[in-house]
């Protein structure tokens, strides 16, 4: 069997494509799962079980090496009426904060 430069190239793409959207896949799943835990903790409610990557791009650690930036969305709401934007800010595989618009409170 004889493979061109051009068919090994496909195939290599099509492998890198399918590795990156399982790895980002993982990723959003643990993003999704820390967002619950803090709007639980924050006893606020998420809305649409979703969160939204908003931001790619590379920075350097806290030990200057060279890592993913990720900025990713998400809605939630404390009375059930408003929405509120919530963000989730992570550096590699590590989240760096995650941040709650100024909301109201429901007692």
């Amino acid at each position: 069997m004889h493979l061109s430069l051009s068919t090994i190239t496909w195939i290599l793409l099509a492998g890198f494509l399918i590795w990156y959207w399982w790895k980002a896949k993982a990723i959003k799943d643990s993003v999704l799962t820390a967002v619950k835990k803090h709007c639980t903790r924050m006893d606020v409610m998420l809305l649409d079980d979703a969160v939204y990557l908003r931001g790619l791009w590379f920075k350097r650690d806290k030990a200057g090496k060279l890592r993913v930036w990720r900025r990713f969305l998400f809605d939630f709401t404390t009375t059930g009426e408003e929405r509120y934007m919530g963000r989730i800010i992570m550096l590699g595989p590590h989240i760096e904060k995650i941040e709650l618009e100024p909301h109201r409170f429901e007692y």
